[in-house]
């Protein structure tokens, strides 16, 4: 599965994805018709972000403050360590839009206002 959206700051949103949640850069492109893009995710993942920028257009804010990623970490200590690895690097957990993901979990804003929840608990279905 890929999520793909486009951001303002290519570069801002690397740092949040790659170095705040540990993303690997899977791939990246300049001038594609138009566009500059980066693809993180992990290796051999079945999933992968794609953030694109197209000069002299405004990507803007996310629209609400309920459009969230939620990843999943069951592992309580796993949990806690990206949790604090977050916020070494300035990032501050923000009150989430649904108080449900502030019991078992912590919302971070990406750089253009998109959450990201990780969430302390098993995926179930």
């Amino acid at each position: 599965m890929r999520v793909a959206r486009p951001s303002d700051d290519l570069a801002a949103v690397v740092r949040f994805y790659r170095d705040g949640l540990g993303f690997d850069v899977l791939g990246e492109f300049k001038g594609h018709e138009g566009f500059d893009g980066v693809m993180l995710g992990g290796q051999g993942g079945a999933y992968h972000l794609e953030f694109t920028r197209k000069a002299g257009h405004k990507a803007g804010r996310a629209p609400t403050d309920d459009n969230l990623l939620v990843f999943y970490l069951p592992d309580a200590e796993a949990w806690e360590r990206a949790v604090a690895h977050l916020e070494a690097l300035g990032q501050k957990p923000v009150r989430a839009f649904n108080p449900y993901w502030d019991r078992n979990g912590k919302t971070f804003e990406d750089p253009d206002g998109y959450r990201v929840v990780l969430q302390n608990a098993a995926w179930s279905t």
